[in-house]
């Protein structure tokens, strides 16, 4: 689907980790190039027409995120550096101002680093209580166990919308509906989420959202805050400077600009953002469900053969995404890793930023496949043909 416009692809590279970012089309790569070559101007500082130009391809970016998430209003969507960025925004610009000494923040073990540090940060500094929504079985964040987990003091819900290592789909919906009943606030790591299923921010009702361009064939260094507007207007600046300001006469007499220019301080990654454009419409031709339904029908491919294999340990057999997790018994998953590197093959190994899911999962370094719409049923035989020869991954390891 789609591969000849990946130009890595040509390179005889088997790319399975999607999870950590995903490649880049030429189109993207061309747009940036663009840029740089022909209008490398700043945005919204200059009076000509090299400025112009960069304004205008800028904030079409900013209309395409909105209707792609669809979003209410331009001014909820906030340029940042990336996923890690915005929920640093969202939590430290507006919850550290909120929260007070013993509110309580509920978060899962399966959780990504960037959505549990700054909350750790948080607590250290205000006194603010972590507490953690027990996975199920299959290591499932389910309505009950959020319901039995909620308590008096419980002020926000801060979850991702699919997990990076289980890959499991959150009932968002259903959490922010229960939420919002219950006067709790809901923040959406949508890093793994919105580059492979159809996010609609207006239905599922959620208050924040954070989301990063290059997992989603964008490029590095750009990621998206979304949250509704009338939570954005007393989300304070975490980085003031230029652009973001109307005046400073004095220390009393700090002037900042309306949404979402307050936001976006300093001199942004112009060519990433433009870049990041090309990257939304090349998924919108595409269509987010054909790539969610692809995604699946690979999975269960993968699976079914993994399943042959008695020396393979599949941590998340049931799964709604494309990430598969596992183990090949008593081998070091990065020495898995290295083995498959040897033959071009591409997959993550480690904790995959989420340290504490060990304590649920019961072992703390994984395999990850991670599959994207440029993956092919040939690649998985490929990858499964190299793990299905135990002895030989052993006597390589040597």
């Amino acid at each position: 689907m789609n591969r000849d416009d990946f130009p890595l692809l040509s390179d005889d590279i088997i790319y399975f980790d999607n999870s950590a970012t995903s490649l880049k089309p030429k189109c993207v790569i061309d747009k940036m190039v663009e840029y740089y070559s022909k209008y490398p101007a700043n945005a919204h500082r200059g009076d000509y027409d090299l400025s112009y130009k960069v304004d205008q391809e800028y904030e079409e970016t900013r209309e395409l995120v909105k209707d792609f998430i669809n979003a209410e209003y331009l001014e909820e969507i906030i340029f940042t550096s990336g996923t890690t960025d915005s929920l640093n925004m969202i939590i430290n610009g507006f919850f550290a101002n909120l929260l007070e000494q013993n509110d309580e923040v509920l978060l899962t073990m399966s959780e990504h680093a960037s959505n549990i540090l700054p909350w750790y940060n948080l607590a250290q500094k205000k006194g603010i209580k972590i507490n953690y929504v027990p996975l199920d079985n299959n290591y499932y964040l389910t309505m009950d166990n959020l319901k039995k987990t909620v308590t008096p003091n419980t002020k926000v819900i801060s979850i991702a919308g699919i997990t990076n290592v289980i890959g499991d789909i959150r009932p968002v919906k259903e959490i922010c509906a229960w939420a919002h009943e219950n006067n709790i606030f809901v923040i959406l790591d949508g890093a793994q989420m919105v580059p492979h299923v159809r996010v609609d921010v207006k239905d599922l009702d959620v208050d924040f959202l954070a989301f990063s361009a290059h997992k989603m064939c964008g490029p590095t260094g750009v990621g998206v805050l979304y949250g509704k507007k009338e939570l954005l207007e007393h989300l304070e600046p975490t980085t003031l400077g230029g652009g973001m300001n109307e005046s400073f006469d004095n220390p009393y007499e700090v002037v900042l600009k309306e949404l979402p220019t307050r936001l976006e301080a300093g001199t942004r990654n112009i060519a990433g953002v433009i870049g990041f454009k090309e990257a939304i419409k090349y998924l919108n031709n595409i269509g987010m469900e054909n790539i969610h339904k692809y995604e699946l029908d690979l999975r269960k491919y993968l699976i079914n053969k993994l399943l042959l294999l008695k020396h393979i340990d599949i941590i998340n057999i049931e799964s709604d995404s494309g990430i598969v997790t596992f183990n090949v018994n008593n081998i070091f998953s990065q020495d898995v890793a290295y083995y498959l590197n040897k033959y071009n093959i591409c997959v993550r190994a480690g904790t995959h930023c989420a340290k504490i899911l060990k304590s649920s999962v019961g072992v703390s370094n994984t395999v990850r496949i991670s599959l994207y719409f440029y993956n092919t049923y040939e690649e998985i035989d490929n990858l499964v043909e190299l793990l299905s020869n135990y002895d030989k991954i052993l006597k390589e390891m040597i």
